[in-house]
């Protein structure tokens, strides 16, 4: 006999199911929802962080080749017609360029962004909008500058803000424009834009604008075709003309090795969050239905045959899954916003968004997996007898664990509390899954709190680049009336009178010759006592005297040099040798600079570059940064030049590192918590009638609280025991990776961030989980009707 209606009956059939259970259909969409949501959260970002240098590059359709030219010896004309050369397939330009020094000022009352001169000059473009045949800017923040007065900013390191002010002290009426947008160019075209009508109104009379050309070819993939092709450009404009061109391969460059460094943990934790979302959906969908086995033998008795109450428990799981799948795609692709923003930051790349087919993709792989896991427990209860579908129902497996039951309920101590501790053993397999659960949780957030230290501590390690709590420039800032560089012995003298200076140092920079290095390097010459300003150290230790010299890493592995080796700095065929002895952390630039005493460099006749002095200077103890500063803004006063508050240096990749794990670490402890909330909920439901037989022998409220959360608290201790670790050893290899992405070592020092101090709550995180897992459904518990419950099967 089969069941009359057909697919009608099994429609009514799914819907009062669905109906019925109303609390584990709404755990099952939520959980759903949130499964989901860190899936496709995670695969967007293990898809973007795959080359996203070159997915920004073809959607902005970026220059192959960045050109400038000098606007007074070529024509817009001739430039052109550079559009037709062989090889070209696509140009935009000529653009009106000038390189100027801003200084930039936060129009909300705060100090200058940039007033010191001693930041690099600005090459701002006029473009009257970011689209164009190629290098299609990205808008990040606020509008494009359509007319006099404003200006666009290229989204970088530095957070300037629509609404800053940025004024041209060397210009005739010091100008100033008004910050209205921020944008991001995969090809670093320019620092600013403005319109080509604003542009023109910024060069000094008399003076032409230069002309900025940008190109894209159909080979440019190496060094040597691009290189062949600004030669065509070259020879087709006047002698002279091409002042420089800039090739996307080495913005690549330094693009990949920023989100190299930020794949690592992305896939990490995107590994993590879809592995978890898969279990977690298995715990729910196969626990749904095998909580209904009774319910099937019903339906065998009415009729239905094993094909159509498979089909029917399969759809009861289906249905509440979808409505939490269509939840989550939405809940993911309104998370991607500020999630791909802080991955935009990292990689340095234009807008990014999740791939549209990861919106399709993975909410159909998940309601195929609920379909999978449902089938096969609906088709072992489905192929069950009648009579044995309904007496497995009733009957309450009181025979598993009893055996633990009994030893704990010996020990002393309240009844709910052993009977709580004897729980997960009724039913090994989904405790054990449900520990599964915690334990990931447990990885992702002893990951994340070690990635968070180890950030702090390499952010604390650039800090040292620049120590102390005052900084002097020796450069008078822009627009001053007498634009030479202070004499440094005056400044030094300065700086010694006043009562709060505690110790200073200076460092100037010049740039060497090598031996046995085709290019120059960077030298850092210190003057004073900087034995207090070291850089956070690798390995070796600070040089203590002339003769020695510390290095980054870049440095020794570009050089094929050690710790200990001797290196020969030589300037005008003069030489002098100097022992490596310790490596630096520095991020700055390849890492080819060269850290020591300026004494090391007295047999080279070579001079300190003018204005590139820069004085640090720590404090007295007592003694307030703000007073100390404008005390020595008096002193200096005669020499032109400013102190300022050291503020340090704060990088935006390891900014948006930090806030990127923190919100996969939400979603990975929220999808652990829902796997724990769903458990709860199923065990409580097959057992309200044995709570019912509690409360009538006296259990308080608060004693069945006691009892649902101690049924939890062993699992997350556990849980907490294993997760950690793993977490640990995850970490142990991914900042590694990440370093080496890099190009640099990570300090051992910022490697061992887990002291007892941050290991004890780690360890009763999963403890925390768990138990923030099984509240609501304890207190739910806690509120049934002993009646309610007794009548309950």
């Amino acid at each position: 006999m089969t069941a009359r209606g057909g697919g009608g009956a099994l429609g009514r059939v799914v819907r009062a199911g669905v109906g019925r259970r109303r609390v584990q259909t709404v755990v099952m969409a939520l959980t759903m929802m949130m499964a989901v949501t860190a899936s496709v959260l995670a695969a967007g970002l293990v898809v973007a962080s795959q080359g996203p240098f070159d997915h920004a590059f073809g959607r902005q359709n970026g220059a192959h080749l960045t050109a400038g030219f000098d606007g007074a010896k070529v024509t817009d004309a001739e430039l052109k017609s550079t559009s037709s050369l062989p090889g070209v397939t696509a140009t935009a330009g000529p653009y009106p360029v000038l390189t100027l020094r801003p200084v930039i000022e936060d129009d909300r009352g705060g100090p200058p962004l940039l007033d010191d001169g001693g930041g690099p000059p600005m090459t701002i473009v006029g473009r009257t909008g970011p689209g164009g045949a190629v290098d299609r800017v990205d808008l990040t923040d606020g509008h494009w500058a359509t007319g006099k007065g404003q200006v666009v900013l290229n989204a970088g390191d530095m957070r300037i803000p629509p609404g800053s002010k940025l004024t041209f002290p060397d210009l005739p009426g010091r100008p100033t424009l008004a910050v209205v947008g921020t944008a991001k160019s995969v090809s670093e075209s320019a620092d600013a834009w403005v319109s080509p009508e604003q542009l023109e109104a910024l060069a000094k009379p008399g003076t032409a604008p230069g002309r900025q050309m940008l190109y894209r070819f159909r080979a440019a993939s190496t060094e040597a075709q691009l290189n062949a092709a600004r030669a065509s450009v070259a020879a087709a404009v006047p002698p002279g003309a091409l002042t420089d061109a800039a090739s996307y391969l080495k913005v690549k460059v330094a693009a990949q090795r920023t989100s190299g460094t930020f794949v690592p943990f992305v896939v990490a934790f995107g590994l993590l969050g879809m592995v978890m979302s898969v279990l977690i959906i298995g715990v729910v969908v196969s626990g749904a239905v095998g909580a209904a086995t009774r319910r099937i033998g019903i339906l065998k008795a009415l009729g239905f045959t094993p094909s159509q109450v498979v089909r029917a428990y399969v759809g009861q799981a289906l249905l509440p899954a979808l409505v939490g799948t269509l939840l989550g795609v939405v809940l993911a692709n309104l998370l991607a916003i500020p999630v791909m923003h802080e991955a935009e930051d990292a990689y340095g790349t234009g807008s990014m968004s999740i791939a549209p087919w990861i919106s399709i993709a993975v909410p159909l792989a998940a309601l195929v997996a609920v379909a999978a896991t449902a089938f096969v427990p609906a088709l072992r209860a489905g192929r069950l007898r009648t009579a044995q579908a309904i007496a497995v129902g009733r009957t309450t497996r009181t025979g598993r664990g009893r055996s633990v039951r009994h030893l704990l309920g010996r020990l002393p101590g309240p009844r709910p509390l052993s009977l709580g501790l004897a729980d997960p053993f009724a039913r090994p397999a989904r405790s054990a899954t449900m520990a599964v659960a915690v334990i990931l949780g447990t990885v992702g957030v002893t990951f994340c709190a070690g990635l968070a230290l180890s950030l702090n501590g390499i952010q604390n390690g650039m800090d040292r680049r620049s120590p102390g709590a005052v900084i002097v420039h020796s450069i008078p800032p822009p627009g001053a009336a007498d634009p030479k560089p202070a004499d440094p012995a005056a400044v030094a003298a300065k700086i010694s009178a006043l009562p709060g200076t505690r110790r200073f140092f200076s460092v100037g920079q010049l740039e060497l010759g090598a031996a046995g290095l085709a290019r120059r390097v960077h030298v850092n010459a210190y003057s004073g006592a900087p034995s207090w300003g070291s850089y956070q150290m690798i390995s070796g230790r600070w040089f203590r005297g002339p003769g020695e010299a510390v290095v980054p890493t870049g440095f020794l592995n570009n050089t094929g040099t050690h710790v200990g080796d001797t290196i020969t700095l030589t300037n005008e065929g003069r030489r002098v040798p100097v022992r490596v002895v310790g490596e630096a952390f520095d991020l700055s630039g390849e890492g080819m600079t060269v850290l020591t005493p300026a004494s090391s460099l007295n047999g080279l006749n070579a001079k300190v570059l003018p204005g590139s002095e820069e004085f640090n200077i720590d404090l007295k103890p007592g003694y307030k940064t703000a007073a100390y500063v404008d005390s020595l803004n008096q002193a200096l006063q005669p020499l032109g030049i400013n102190a300022q508050a050291n503020s340090g240096e704060i990088s935006s990749t390891l900014i948006a590192m930090d806030s990127l794990a923190g919100i996969l670490t939400v979603m990975l402890v929220s999808v652990a918590g829902m796997g724990v909330l769903n458990t709860v909920v199923l065990d409580t439901r097959e057992r309200v009638h044995d709570l019912g037989v509690f409360k009538a022998l006296g259990m308080s409220p608060r004693q069945t609280i006691l009892m649902v959360i101690t049924s939890v608290t062993g699992i997350g201790l556990v849980a907490g025991a294993i997760g950690v670790p793993i977490g640990m050893a995850l970490h142990g290899e991914v900042l590694p990776a990440m370093g080496d992405a890099a190009d640099i070592t990570i300090p051992p020092a910022d490697l061992a961030v887990y002291d007892p101090p941050v290991l004890i709550p780690l360890l009763l995180g999963g403890l925390v989980i768990a138990t923030a897992g099984a509240l609501l459904p304890a207190t739910w518990t806690a509120r049934i009707r002993t009646a309610t419950a007794l009548r309950t099967e």
